[in-house]
């Protein structure tokens, strides 16, 4: 029997996902256990859209359809958690199964502590993170540093350090470090992230580690909770699933691998975060590049924090509507809502139609309140400051008060002169 604290090398009995599954397929062997237990009732994952530079989410029912899940896609950069919100009502009355990389499991806690998701009702595997790949800057990477054309890739994996392709003719690999020296690689927020193994989620799985007879048909498995310990041992005690102890060298090994990405963390946080400067600089920067903005709301509606009922963004009090560049009052009023809880997803980045850095903007905000106050956010239930939890009941609250708006009486209506 499994147990919290496990740490093992895992591998599917199932031919059918052997066959299709990288590293032995324990990850889709485990879905497929907990959905024919009925442990859950669903399993959220991302499979491949119109090719590899296209993640799309996809809801499974039937274990059969989990093989197309099956596999690693570097190039896709959703983000899970507010799907679940969005279009689970949180896993309020379903059981969800999905599997996470670290930005995903943050953003789970986030909206959880908001008690937007119902952990309760989740199960996350999490899986190792050494980043993601922005699908345009991919394309873009591949046709310039490889000289290959980007339709004729069918694979893509990020190993030892290299970001390596496979194509009609052959295969390829060159330096993550020099592809991003040459402003490729992976997605800045991605460079500055430290939490590569997603521990706060049940299992924590990965190739790191794998050695000897079982490297790249295994995968590492560290067992994270009691929902974890008990999905494993139902696997193995079905059958679907087999495991042994993991190598002591093995665990070296992947203490090395975490230790050396949290350093490259260190380096890019500092590069970043230097380069925005302090104080007034680092504002008048901000200021310049958000000038850019449209308003479009895709920062909003793709930030795994923003949930609110009714947005402050939009109260004409704040930001007059109808005019661009949009009043620096947007922005600030996203800082102050947010950036103590920023998660570091890029999401805000990615869909970005100005190629504003909200990313780094939010996230450089995060770290400096992180070391005034030592909140940390998405790594357990803990609130940030100002949290509010229950909107609906905060703003009924309010609203009985005669107004809704905390600050109604203090500012007069926003006008542009």
């Amino acid at each position: 029997m499994a147990k919290k604290g496990d740490m093992l090398y895992a591998w599917t009995n199932d031919a059918n996902i052997k066959e299709k599954a990288e590293l032995g397929g324990a990850v889709t062997a485990l879905w497929k256990y907990a959905l024919e237990s009925k442990t859950v009732d669903a399993v959220l994952a991302v499979t491949k859209g119109v090719d590899l530079y296209d993640a799309k989410p996809v809801i499974i029912t039937d274990p059969k359809d989990l093989a197309k899940t099956a596999g690693s896609l570097h190039c896709g950069t959703l983000l899970m958690a507010k799907l679940i919100k969005k279009y689970f009502d949180g896993a309020e009355n379903v059981k969800i199964g999905v599997t996470v990389k670290g930005c995903d499991m943050m953003g789970m806690y986030e909206l959880a502590k908001r008690k937007q998701i119902n952990l309760d009702n989740v199960i996350m595997i999490g899986v190792n993170c050494g980043g993601s790949v922005s699908p345009v800057s991919a394309r873009k990477m591949i046709k310039e540093k490889f000289g290959v054309d980007p339709e004729k890739v069918h694979k893509e994996e990020i190993d030892k350090g290299q970001f390596i392709i496979e194509y009609e003719g052959g295969h390829k690999g060159i330096s993550v470090d020099e592809l991003e020296e040459a402003g490729f690689g992976r997605r800045t927020n991605c460079r500055r992230c430290k939490l590569k193994i997603p521990r706060q989620a049940d299992l924590a799985c990965g190739n790191w580690g794998v050695i000897g007879e079982k490297a790249g048909k295994a995968t590492f498995v560290e067992v994270c909770s009691e929902k974890g310990a008990n999905l494993v041992s139902g696997a193995v005690k079905a059958g679907v699933l087999a495991t042994e102890a993991a190598n002591p060298k093995g665990l070296e090994i992947r203490a090395k691998v975490e230790g050396a990405m949290l350093k490259l963390g260190d380096k890019w946080r500092k590069k970043n975060f230097e380069a925005l400067g302090e104080g007034k600089d680092r504002l008048k920067k901000i200021m310049a590049e958000t000038a850019r903005c449209i308003k479009c709301y895709g920062c909003i509606d793709a930030c795994p924090i923003c949930y609110c009922v009714e947005c402050t963004t939009k109260n004409p009090k704040y930001v007059a509507p109808g005019y661009l560049p949009v009043d620096f009052m947007f922005h600030l009023i996203r800082y102050a809502h947010i950036a103590d809880s920023c998660v570091n997803c890029g999401q805000c980045e990615e869909v970005c139609p100005a190629e504003i850095p909200n990313a780094l903007f939010m996230h450089s905000q995060q770290v400096e309140l992180e070391k005034m106050f030592g909140h940390m956010p998405g790594v357990d239930m803990s609130l940030p400051l100002l949290a509010m939890v229950e909107e609906k009941e905060e703003r009924a609250r309010l609203n009985n008060t005669g107004s809704d708006m905390i600050y109604e009486n203090v500012f007069s209506p926003v006008s542009k002169k």
